[in-house]
């Protein structure tokens, strides 16, 4: 059965959040705010915060710069992910993937569509890992990154979730590199 495991130690994350915006700064990005929030109570790090443009080179620069620091775990997107011409979120993100998590996009959709029915069809969220970093990419609504934080990442960024969850295999991400990174990789 899902839940919480008190017998178990928490272990928190670093966590960089990115917003994708035209039109916000620091004081107005409410969604990037809620995201900060959230994962702080949860007892997680913020290791990075940034906002850019809805540019693909700039969003992938950004995330490129953090999958590649040893003190970011997790990179957060939000913004970019509709069909408008400026939503390019998925396009910055998504080559960079090693591995992609389709089963986010489908959790985050059901989710969603309980709450906003089927508008969350104009939503193009996505996930996946890039050297050994989880990477999600949310929409720009702070309904949305509450909806994707206290729904699906809150417990998967917990050690303590099970019957599983994303920590523990954290280590294990880049096994197939061989890489120093990958804890109990067999070299």
């Amino acid at each position: 059965m899902a839940g919480i495991d008190e017998t178990r130690p928490f272990v928190p994350l670093r966590i960089a959040v990115l917003t994708v915006s035209d039109s916000r700064d620091l004081a107005t990005d409410k969604s990037g705010a809620t995201l900060v929030e959230r994962l702080e109570q949860a007892g997680h790090a913020l290791a990075a915060r940034d906002i850019v443009p809805d540019d693909v080179e700039q969003i992938r620069a950004v995330v490129k710069g953090w999958i590649a620091d040893p003190q970011v775990d997790v990179v957060i997107t939000t913004g970019g992910t509709g069909f408008t011409g400026r939503d390019v979120t998925p396009e910055a993100i998504e080559p960079l993937f090693e591995k992609r998590m389709e089963g986010f996009s489908t959790v985050f959709h059901m989710v969603s569509f309980a709450k906003i029915g089927t508008s969350t069809l104009q939503s193009r969220a996505t996930a996946g890992t890039a050297n050994a970093t989880y990477i999600f990419c949310l929409p720009g609504s702070p309904g949305a990154c509450r909806d994707g934080w206290d729904e699906i990442l809150v417990k998967q960024l917990d050690v303590r979730h099970r019957p599983c969850n994303f920590v523990e295999i954290l280590p294990r991400l880049d096994e197939h590199l061989k890489r120093p990174k990958a804890q109990g990789a067999s070299v």
